[in-house]
């Protein structure tokens, strides 16, 4: 039989704390996608991989609550970005190692979340499609909080460029693979409606 090795304990951090913007400012988190939100096809999909599951919301937490182990908030009410959102979840981690995700990809894979994790280590992990990292879909050591603290202090608010400074091995996946496909519009959550019916 072959070994199985066990997956290193993590914290998993929902990223929903966006303004919404390509979705005219409605929260991507509680859109409906097949007839549930799509924060509910991420919970279910990361539930069985952690005890300290982190949802980065800045309303309609009472919402969130029920997919969440804890809610986590920008430091202000500004919408600075997915940064912030990591930064609050580095904070709240119980785990050694981070894994992030965006709430608005319900395709997602129980393979490529393992194929993340099995790489954790001191160094983050980052999905790389081609020549382009999707730094949303990464494991961060929670040992790299202060050296977010001093970056985001000294004004840095994107999240590929700080990653890029730890020197981060790549989770290589296909271009275009489906399971990493992001519904961030109305018209791509409609047209994946219609290709799922």
């Amino acid at each position: 039989m072959p070994t199985v090795t066990a997956l290193p304990p993590c914290s998993v951090l929902l990223l929903c704390g966006g303004r919404g913007q390509r979705m005219g400012g409605r929260d991507k988190g509680l859109l409906e996608w097949q007839g549930r939100p799509l924060i509910a096809w991420l919970h279910e999909l990361v539930r069985p991989l952690t005890d300290d599951l982190i949802v980065s919301c800045n309303r309609n937490s009472e919402r969130y609550a029920p997919f969440a182990d804890q809610l986590v908030a920008d430091a202000d009410e500004h919408f600075q970005g997915p940064l912030a959102g990591i930064r609050a979840g580095l904070k709240a981690a119980r785990h050694d190692q981070l894994l992030v995700l965006p709430c608005d990809a319900p395709r997602l894979d129980r393979a490529l979340l393992e194929a993340l994790l099995r790489q954790a280590g001191a160094r983050p992990v980052v999905v790389r499609q081609g020549e382009f990292w999707e730094p949303l879909f990464s494991l961060i050591p929670k040992s790299l909080e202060m050296a977010l603290e001093e970056a985001w202090l000294a004004g840095e608010r994107s999240p590929q460029r700080w990653l890029n400074r730890h020197a981060p091995k790549a989770l290589d996946c296909p271009p275009n693979d489906p399971r990493l496909a992001n519904f961030n519009t109305p018209e791509m959550l409609a047209h994946a409606d219609r290709n799922m019916s």
